[in-house]
């Protein structure tokens, strides 16, 4: 803002025992156990999607694991989420023009879905509002954590939402209005995948120290009504291979739902090394195969998103205690990559946080680490269930899909029966925007065009994900140079924030467009649906996804 911070009315403070960041199952599932185990705390749960759910987006087959910790009694609520148990469990090797079914017999236990069940993950996070609310938390939805807020000796004593009513240049409107300081004993973060306050909070107290690099995925989903002729309520089932090459990581997943819905989705590891790739093309392309599209038959599409996964695992995640604060779920990256996985771990990581925290004030302390959450993490529910998945990930950059998949799959059933592998733990080597090849070493990829039957373009696909943002506010993406984009990535890689973002944010525009000259960088940030792919597969590092106004972004309908 172009006043300087002084020229500002003073923000509005209110105080509580536990401040959580974000509405999702681990924020959700800490501020409901602090509430079970000392009902006298103040909670409150802020975030920035325009209602709770808003914003989640996950396949989902879930493992109740989470759930029947924290509420044992959930399957006999009448308005429970989830009532759709997995009936059948399906795994195909695809070709260009056909697959090859995997006997279920040949998979490792833990990758058998039977005894969970198939949902909306932003249903279920709607459903868990309501029973933390009614033990007493209070929830801000709509209001976008924007900055941490540090005490005298570094230590995190909450946060401040960002200020609404800001024009496009900085400057206060009509309707302006301060942020709220929220602060807490104790602050929590469940942001998801690559939140943006925490990842100034790994740079700030060196979390990530010792680990690997995080590597990630970027999942696109969409929400189909089928044909009822063609839906199987509980039947669950994955894919790779085509459309991907051998050397890109990433698949499917296709799962029947109730009411006649199903959800399809596409996963592709984010150290692709084409920079001609476009994810949203690879997923309307997989749709087309001949074992796919008979699915689609005489059905409707009814929403669209996207949205970045945390894939490094156990090698990856950071440190998880720090001065006044915890991470939960995504945001430490407790994702089990072979399973697509991670609510459930998410669930039992903010139930970890909560019981410290709760102890911790009853000793009269705040703001100082809850050391025992990162002590304790990897010997408990959650390190068992990613420590036998460690090398999964590797050995699949490292080999390519057929050999690596395979050597996957061995390293799981060593770890499920015997409890090693003969592997030990493997590396992840690069970070994720590292990997590009320049466009001079790689075969560019010429995508169908989409034919708005079975495949559809970004725009059309953005326009059901239900996406708003006030257009004359700030823009959230933000360039460290505004010169690289056209300067470096333009030559080297063709400029690929045009493909690899899902929503169509980014675009190289030409003044002379027949003769290709004179190129321009520009960002379309309404369309962003807060995947944040482009803030972790930049090769210069260069975009910085920020918060916009809070309540803009997508609003996910049963995702």
């Amino acid at each position: 803002m172009a006043g300087a911070p002084e020229d500002l009315p003073p923000r509005e403070s209110m105080d509580f025992d536990v401040v959580i960041v974000g509405a999702g199952p681990s924020g959700l599932a800490a501020a409901i156990r602090l509430k079970q185990v000392a009902p006298d705390l103040s909670v409150v749960v802020v975030e920035k999607g325009s209602e709770v759910g808003a914003h989640i987006l996950s396949g989902a087959v879930i493992d109740p694991i989470g759930l029947d910790s924290l509420l044992p009694d959930w399957r006999e609520d009448p308005d429970r989420p989830l009532t759709t148990e997995v009936t059948e469990d399906r795994f195909y090797l695809l070709g260009p023009a056909g697959g090859l079914r995997l006997p279920n017999i040949m998979m490792p236990k833990l990758m058998d879905n039977h005894g969970n069940f198939v949902g909306s993950l932003g249903n279920v996070c709607r459903w868990l509002a309501t029973r933390a609310e009614a033990l007493g938390v209070e929830i801000y939805p709509g209001f976008a954590a924007a900055e941490v807020l540090y005490g005298d000796a570094g230590e995190v004593v909450g946060v401040a939402t960002g200020d609404m009513g800001v024009n496009r240049e900085g400057e206060p409107t009509p309707a302006f209005t301060r942020g709220m300081e929220l602060r807490g004993k104790y602050t929590f973060f469940g942001e998801g995948a690559r939140g943006s306050l925490t990842k100034t909070l790994i740079e700030r107290f060196g979390l990530a120290e010792g680990r690997d690099p995080q590597k990630y995925g970027i999942g696109l989903k969409e929400l189909w009504q089928l044909d009822p002729a063609k839906h199987q309520p509980g039947l669950v089932q994955h894919s790779f291979g085509w459309p991907l090459d051998q050397r890109t990581g990433g698949g499917s997943f296709l799962y029947h739902l109730e009411d006649g819905l199903a959800v399809v989705g596409f996963v592709v590891h984010l150290n692709y090394e084409n920079p001609t790739l476009s994810p949203l093309d690879e997923f309307q392309r997989f749709k087309t195969h001949p074992m796919i599209a008979p699915t689609f038959e005489g059905a409707k599409r009814l929403s669209y998103g996207a949205r970045a996964i945390t894939e490094g695992g156990w090698q990856s995640v950071p440190r998880l205690s720090f001065p006044g604060g915890v991470l939960l779920g995504c945001a430490a990256g407790f994702v089990n990559v072979p399973r697509i996985k991670g609510s459930h771990n998410a669930v039992l990581s903010g139930m970890l946080a909560a019981e410290e925290a709760a102890k911790a004030i009853a000793e009269g302390r705040a703001n100082d680490e809850l050391i025992k959450v990162e002590e304790s993490w990897r010997a408990g529910a959650i390190g068992k269930d990613l420590v036998r998945v460690r090398n999964v990930k590797p050995l699949w950059s490292k080999f390519g899909t057929f050999a690596g998949v395979m050597l996957g799959g061995l390293d799981m059933w060593t770890n499920q029966l015997f409890g090693f592998s003969f592997f030990g733990t493997l590396h992840h080597g690069k970070p994720d925007h590292a990997t590009l090849k320049p466009l001079s070493q790689v075969t560019p990829i010429v995508y169908p065009k989409p034919d708005g039957v079975l495949s559809f373009d970004k725009l059309s696909s953005v326009f059901i994900s239900n996406t708003n943002h006030e257009e004359n506010q700030p823009v959230h993406l933000r360039l460290k140079d505004p010169a690289a984009p056209v300067r470096d990535n333009l030559p080297l890689y063709g400029e690929p924030a045009r493909l690899y973002c899902p929503a169509g944010v980014y675009e190289v525009v030409y003044d002379d467009e027949a003769a290709k000259k004179d190129p321009r960088f520009v960002i379309n940030a309404q369309n962003c649906v807060h995947c944040k792919t482009c803030d972790i597969k930049d090769p210069a590092q260069n975009i910085t996804w920020t918060t916009p106004e809070g309540g803009g972004g997508p609003n996910y309908p049963n995702m």
